[in-house]
């Protein structure tokens, strides 16, 4: 019983790393605004950037990528602890070699989801970008820098941070299939970077109607599902 009341409270500790909504309150301190109701209407990084300026957008980027390495961190730390401790009785079969690859991507996709749909804004949030990245970076860095990497050219040369978050989630799903990855973060990366595509369905419209603002521009209106 305690192993999986161990298990269960390490997963909401995660969501609750992805949850903190400091985008939202980056707006609230700096401004006395909700970037809900202004430009996407997301609370994510890119609407920091166009809302409240470049300073808050790299502090709120470097935070979001913060949450995402933290819920790792801490995921692995449990699991350690839940098989290691002399009060914790791991289920027979069970044992950590083959736990901890699931328990670190089951931690980020919480993560993701916290930072997507945050208890601290009736679940809105942002697109999972940032802490996605985080999350990547912690668990198989080779995949996150080679997202990194991509993301950075395409906003280089296109200027649509949106083209860039898809490609580099496509990117993401591409090199965890050819690299040498454990199956459990193959899934991972594949759920969650469809998960950070769907997320962007909105923007996806708008690229295709060649609406989509570029870096400098600015929505003409809130659109939560943006």
């Amino acid at each position: 019983m305690m192993f999986w009341l161990g298990s269960g409270a390490g997963l909401a500790i995660a969501y609750l790393f992805g949850s903190f909504p400091t985008g939202y309150l980056a707006g609230r301190w700096l401004k006395g605004v909700d970037l809900r109701e202004h430009g996407s209407g997301s609370t994510g990084a890119t609407n920091v950037l166009r809302t409240l300026g470049t300073g808050p957008f790299v502090v709120v980027l470097l935070v979001d990528v913060l949450k995402g390495v933290a819920a790792i961190v801490f995921a692995r730390w449990v699991c350690h602890w839940l098989f290691q401790s002399p009060s914790v009785t791991p289920p027979a079969g069970l044992d950590l070699r083959t736990c901890a690859p699931w328990a670190v991507c089951l931690a980020g996709l919480a993560a993701l989801l916290g930072h997507s749909r945050s208890i601290w804004l009736k679940f809105g949030g942002g697109k999972s970008v940032a802490a996605g990245l985080g999350v990547l970076l912690a668990m198989c860095w080779p995949v996150g820098l080679g997202a990194l990497a991509v993301f950075g050219l395409v906003v280089a040369v296109f200027r649509i941070v949106s083209l860039g978050s898809i490609l580099a989630a496509v990117t993401a799903i591409a090199l965890v299939c050819v690299l040498e990855q454990p199956a459990p973060y193959r899934v991972f990366v594949i759920v969650g970077g469809l998960f950070v595509i769907l997320r962007h369905r909105a923007n996806i419209q708008r690229l295709r109607a060649g609406t989509e603002p570029r870096l400098g521009q600015r929505l003409p209106r809130a659109a939560t599902e943006a």
